[in-house]
């Protein structure tokens, strides 16, 4: 490890005394930092409330009737107000709202009249506001909204309301007024139920009274009403006085018929969410918690709260996906239970309808749930993504490998690195800075004593086009002489306690104070620190990490902030907790948008927290995972929860921060960080230097093909990430997405389809493994990417996976682009040409598509961009025995789904955006764009499978040499397609035949073609 300066020595004195335990790794997490269900008062109810309903059975009585006289629909909107019966015969007015939207989606919201009026009275003499929270949307929704007006109300009979909405007013909301309770319904089954089992439970607004003898009558409220918590709660050393009283919202959500749900990230949990209640083998005891929390070597396999939170679920049964969106920014708690119906009593459990139970329920503000459909898993994360927008297109140099430690200590460190990579060959795109770099640990200045020349090293990097990403979090050093917290007080900008006062907690730079972006004007300061003439030795090669934004405050309940601290507009922390690290990353997106006049690149920022919608601004790590087996074993799930959850940009640290992985480990997590869509390597400060030079041969060359085959398929990674940003398609794909008909597939989560590459990879998560399974639902043929032996499905098959190789396949049916000329950064192959492997079907026809910018810039949006799509047809007497590249052109997302939220639109990248087909966008930026890439070319087309028997050669052991015709898409067409002329041209193909269970292959080898041009090859 680099000696650290004294300076240095200094900083870690002072933050030693305050808080040693983040300093050393420790054998786990502390649980007690940390809430169960049983300590937090209104989970605890919540629960208790559900429990008493289950229990009483068909006596139940649910306090909760929706008036019949108050419902109207117009408009796509239906309107009506809900009755609560409360203890001493008071009623209590609840606003329903049931929106039918365009996308086919339903929102349905409830409030609480009393508290929207602001007719209660707050104690302590409390600042908060009196409404409940309902100002989500605005930080998490950019469109989608659109109300779908012909929505139709039937007849109301037996005091039930129908409404059809949808594709052709297909779908159906079935609203039961007594007592309340929505079926959402789609080909005459209900596949959404909405308090079928009475578990609706908004706590309202009382005052606090003197406790009378009161035993109730068995339903309702007083069934279970426990008020020690109502009040005050105490945890963490902390005294939450809680001026609103008792506030939660909570509904059963129930999925009739689907036995398997999926996301709610991030936990270190199974892809299929297990049970939470029923006390059976393998289920948690404990509800998943949403409330980002800096859970530092967290533990597996448990439904624990972490660092980011996205309350979306999807719920899975053969031939059909259905979602909810769950529209709350407190603390949240899901409950999960499963049920099996035999459709034969004698059939003892074997062959029946699993149906999933789930239980909701948050802290504070409205009720806010959207219902999705599908019917296919593609259709609700579309529906999502277009309600929260879709994932950032990031720059070219983020898709490639990163390297980083806590942390590098000097700039001569830095400079040392980078020499060390180009030395050993082995690439790698930035480099990144932990919290060191920092003069004492205040952010947006640089050490004076290590980082003595900052300018010189980016310089150094920026000569193998190579990035630098450091951090910078939202807590402010309390200190003086320092601009950032001197105008971060004077403005007004900072997180108020509960009296009003600028709040002081304690992290990494000691007593501190935090940034409130819920505040626009805060926001736009906190982006306006990142221009080049605010923070000093800066250059455009600088981006950023925001971590710790949860926010994480060492001696704050839950390791984060006290729930009555005020916000923007008087709102309690308690009421947006989950969104406080989007506001973060929103406003760093917009200062790297914007660090310079009339200069517009693309940001890249990565977060440890999330929200939903936080998928618009940059990438997501999992967050101080361990250098275990079982730890890398977690990220795949981990990845794959927040793929399908709209955040496809996410990765884990490869090696594991805390520890020191074995050579065996670290080179199976390089193996399977390869194919994580954010590929970065970190450690903790006590660990050993782990960068991949280090390693003794053979490893280090393990290593470095791992990297290595990142940068071959950079060409594919970015198509995906294209195609993520067009629709919000996941990156990595579980089974269940590619084969939603295959219910043996459903529970898989340790193997994954990379975009549309028809890819499938499972990484080794074993210690020793030299074989692995692999499950293939289909018929189609499976290649190996590396030696082309052939599997074929359906069914598990064994694979060698020796440790200088992890299983990749290649299903049959695509074109994969790539590039094969290796060099020290992605920058210095923006003029490589392409290849492409085309895998053939069984049908002989393969398909791809390529999608290329430069990677840097908002250009794309206005057409500077190359789509191509390549179709291989050889398939026997009636096929075409061509390949052909085509233009690809596909609209682009509409502006809302990149751009900032409505609460503060001044944040946007610039949002013109070209929805036309092919040649309908020829801006001269387009223009610009498309002719520096004239000279680039496919060098070389790979086709893998069973070729044409025309092809091969008499004696079935050689190779043989084909000539094939290439023609240009503009040519008049001409009978005679082996006739040269100026735009037709003829180029050799060598044919190798199969062998030894080895597929045959082929190779056209500088076919001539450009990666713009239309181009087909004729097979004579």
């Amino acid at each position: 490890m680099v000696a650290t300066s004294y300076s240095s020595i200094r900083c870690w004195a002072a933050v030693i005394a305050v808080f040693s335990i983040y300093l050393v790794i420790v054998d786990a997490v502390k649980h007690h930092d940390f809430k169960t269900c049983q300590q937090a008062g209104f989970c605890k109810r919540q629960q208790a409330y559900a429990d008493a309903a289950t229990s009483s059975g068909s006596s139940w009585v649910s306090p909760y009737i929706l008036s019949s006289e108050s419902i109207a629909l117009k408009d796509g909107k239906l309107v009506g107000t809900i009755l609560k019966a409360a203890r001493g015969g008071e009623t209590i007015r609840l606003p329903l709202e049931v929106t039918f939207l365009a996308s086919g989606a339903a929102r349905v919201t409830v409030d609480e009249e009393r508290r929207r009026k602001g007719d209660i009275e707050l104690r302590h003499k409390s600042k908060a506001k009196k409404q409940r929270y309902n100002e989500a949307g605005q930080w998490a929704l950019v469109g989608g909204l659109d109300v779908a007006k012909a929505a139709i109300k039937e007849d109301e009979k037996d005091r039930v309301t129908r409404v059809r909405y949808g594709p052709s007013n297909s779908y159906v909301a079935v609203i039961s007024h007594d007592p309340f309770r929505i079926e959402f319904v789609r080909d005459g089954e209900t596949h959404v139920a909405i308090n079928g089992r009475g578990f609706f439970n908004i706590e309202h607004w009382r005052p606090k009274v003197e406790k009378k003898p009161d035993a109730g009558d068995g339903n309702g409220d007083n069934a279970t009403e426990d008020d020690s918590t109502w009040w005050e709660e105490t945890f963490g050393g902390n005294t939450d006085s809680k001026p609103k009283g008792p506030e939660s919202v909570g509904v059963d959500i129930d999925f009739p018929d689907y036995g398997h749900v999926y996301g709610i990230p991030e936990h270190a949990t199974p892809l299929s969410l297990k049970e939470t209640r029923g006390g059976g083998a393998g289920q948690y005891s404990q509800p998943y918690r949403m409330y980002n929390a800096d859970v530092f070597e967290y533990e597996m396999d448990s439904p624990m709260t972490l660092y980011g939170s996205i309350p979306f679920m999807q719920a899975k049964r053969k031939g059909s996906t259905v979602g909810v969106l769950w529209l709350n920014a407190a603390e949240t708690w899901v409950d999960i239970q499963k049920s099996k119906v035999s459709s034969n009593p004698l059939s003892l459990g074997i062959g029946g309808r699993t149906s999933t139970q789930t239980h909701w329920f948050s802290e504070s503000g409205i009720l806010d749930v959207f219902v999705f459909l599908g019917p296919t898993p593609q259709d609700v994360v579309r529906s999502y993504t277009e309600l929260t927008g879709t994932a950032q297109l990031p720059p070219y140099f983020s898709v490639a490998y990163h390297q980083s430690r806590w942390n590098y200590f000097t700039d001569q460190d830095v400079r040392d690195v980078d020499r060390k990579f180009d030395k050993h060959n082995i690439p790698y795109d930035a480099i990144w800075l932990d919290v060191e770099y920092t003069d004492d640990r205040k952010y947006f200045t640089w050490d004076p004593l290590n980082f003595k020349d900052p300018i010189g090293m980016q310089q150094q990097l920026d000569e193998r086009d190579r990035k630098l990403v450091v951090l910078v979090d939202p807590h402010i050093k309390k200190t003086s002489n320092y601009f950032v917290v001197d105008e971060l007080t004077s403005k007004g900008y900072a997180m108020l306690d509960k009296e009003g006062k600028i709040y002081e907690g304690w992290c990494w730079p000691g007593a501190s104070h935090w940034v409130d972006c819920f505040n626009p004007a805060a926001l736009k300061w906190w982006a306006g620190l990142y221009r080049y003439d605010r923070w000093k030795d800066t250059t455009p090669i600088v981006y950023l990490w925001n971590d710790m934004n949860e926010p994480s405050i060492f001696n704050g309940p839950d390791i984060s902030a006290p729930r009555d601290n005020l916000h923007h507009g008087n709102w309690e922390h308690r009421d947006l907790h989950n969104l406080n690290g989007l506001t973060i990353i929103e406003g760093t997106y917009q200062g790297l948008v914007e660090r310079k006049k009339g200069e517009r690149r693309r940001p890249f920022v990565l977060t440890r927290s999330f929200f939903a919608g936080s998928q618009r601004f940059g990438a997501v790590w999992t967050g101080d995972n361990l250098a275990t087996w079982p730890h890398l074993a977690a990220s795949i799930p981990m990845i794959l929860s927040l793929n399908i959850a709209g955040f496809p940009n996410a990765g884990a640290d490869v090696g594991g921060f805390f520890g020191n992985p074995s050579i065996e480990l670290l080179t199976r997590w390089y193996q399977a960080g390869a194919f994580y869509p954010f590929f970065r390597t970190h450690a903790h400060i006590d660990t050993r230097r782990r960068e991949p030079y280090l390693a003794e041969e053979p490893y280090r060359s393990m290593i470095a093909s791992a990297i290595r085959l990142r940068y071959q398929l950079l060409p594919a990674w970015y198509t995906a990430f294209h195609e993520a940003h067009v629709d919000g398609s996941p990156i990595l794909r579980p089974q269940y997405y590619v084969f939603p008909d295959d219910e043996r597939g459903f529970a898989i989560d340790d193997q994954f389809y990379f975009g549309s590459t028809g890819l499938l990879v499972k990484p080794v998560v074993v210690e020793g493994a030299t074989t692995t399974d692999v499950y293939l639902a289909d018929d189609e043929p499976y290649y190996d990417y590396f030696d082309y032996t052939i599997h074929r499905g359906p069914g598990t098959k064994t694979l060698a996976a020796p440790l200088d190789k992890m299983p990749v396949l290649m299903q049959g049916g695509h074109v994969i682009p790539r590039r094969d000329r290796f060099r020290r950064s992605s920058g210095l192959m923006r003029w490589d040409p392409f290849t492409l492997v085309v895998v053939l079907d069984k049908q002989g026809r393969a398909e791809g598509t390529l999608y290329v910018d430069d990677g840097d810039s908002f250009e794309y949006q206005e057409g500077a961009f190359i789509h191509r799509r390549f179709v291989v047809d050889l398939g026997g007497s009636n096929a075409s025995n061509s390949i052909r590249s085509e233009d690809f052109t596909r609209p682009s997302p509409s502006s809302s789904s990149s751009s900032s939220s409505s609460s503060s639109s001044s944040s946007a990248p610039p949002s013109k955006k070209t929805k036309a087909k092919a040649n309908a966008t020829k801006s001269k930026l387009a223009t610009k764009y498309i002719g520096s890439m004239q000279a680039v070319r496919i060098e070389k087309i790979i086709i893998i499978g069973s070729l044409p028997a025309t092809w091969s050669s008499s004696s079935s052991s050689l190779s043989t040499k084909r000539t094939v015709v290439i023609r240009d898409e503009d040519e008049e067409e001409d009978n005679d397609k082996n006739k040269a002329s100026p735009r037709r041209r003829h180029a050799e193909m060598f044919c190798h035949p199969a062998h030894d269970g080895k597929a045959a292959w082929a190779v056209i080898r500088d076919p001539k073609v450009g990666v713009v041009a239309d181009w087909t090859i004729d097979f004579p």
